[in-house]
């Protein structure tokens, strides 16, 4: 497209300096006039496009750390959350690692996130590994303890479980909101 641009411009300058207006044949006019038209169109055009947006960093500052480690941590630590949950977790994290005044702390930051991610694995991991009687006994602690909270703070509870907004499996979230009707 630009070296078509240029060719259409230099070519409208040679006819331009060629002959005089006023002896200029009337098919060189119009080609003149259609180049001088495509040029304006097209400086128009790369005017009024919208920006390019701007890559991610390959790194964050200061860190040796790819936004794409970042957000693989997010979907490996926190699997038990939908895809658009996870998606606000690592918008927020990349957010606050962008932001200027949080440069001395970025790396502690980062490495605090990943001890988080990592930990949250590992229980998921070792809940999803309970067998169905050490679950039910899970459930049936975990009854005790609601006894003890407050009605406003055991509805609280009740709405995270029927979202399945907490690190446990499944199965144990179904088994841990019946016992919360009990």
């Amino acid at each position: 497209m630009i070296r078509r641009l240029h060719r259409v411009v230099v070519l409208s300058l040679l006819l331009a300096v060629a002959a005089p207006a006023s002896a200029a044949d009337p098919i060189v006019m119009l080609l003149l006039g259609i180049a001088r038209e495509m040029v304006f169109n097209a400086v128009r055009e790369r005017l009024m496009a919208p920006p390019e947006p701007e890559p991610p960093p390959a790194l964050y500052p200061g860190t040796t750390v790819e936004p794409a480690h970042l957000r693989r941590l997010v979907d490996d630590g926190f699997s038990y959350l939908s895809r658009g949950q996870r998606e606000e977790v690592f918008e927020s994290l990349h957010a606050s690692l962008m932001d200027p005044k949080n440069a001395g702390v970025r790396a502690s930051m980062i490495e605090y996130f990943a001890e988080r991610a990592m930990a949250m694995r590992a229980a998921q991991d070792r809940l999803a590994s309970l067998s169905g009687p050490e679950k039910s006994r899970l459930a049936d602690e975990f009854r005790q303890q609601v006894a003890e909270l407050s009605p406003e703070e055991t509805a609280q509870l009740a709405e995270l479980l029927r979202r399945q907004v907490l690190p446990v499996p499944r199965d144990l979230n179904d088994m841990l909101l019946v016992q919360l009707s009990r």
